[in-house]
């Protein structure tokens, strides 16, 4: 049995989801699946463990904030 979570994120524009996802995509495992839609980038992690979900979850949840705030073309 796999245990599954799916992350969705806002980031302003559809233009700056586009360049998280993208940022992001190249770190995914085949387990892993990262799509947008207008200003949302939603990921789906599934893994065969909880302590391997929960592990991937908090990668991912510091590397989509690391991503954004790199994106934020309004702060300097």
């Amino acid at each position: 049995m796999s245990r599954t979570a799916t992350i969705t994120t806002d980031h302003g524009s559809a233009k700056r989801a586009a360049m998280v996802a993208a940022a992001l995509t190249p770190d995914n495992t085949d387990e892993m699946t990262t799509t947008t839609d207008g200003r949302q980038v939603t990921m789906t992690i599934e893994r065969e463990t909880t302590g391997g979900l929960q592990a991937t979850v908090d990668d991912y949840v510091v590397n989509v904030r690391i991503a954004d705030e790199l994106t934020d073309t309004t702060q300097s």
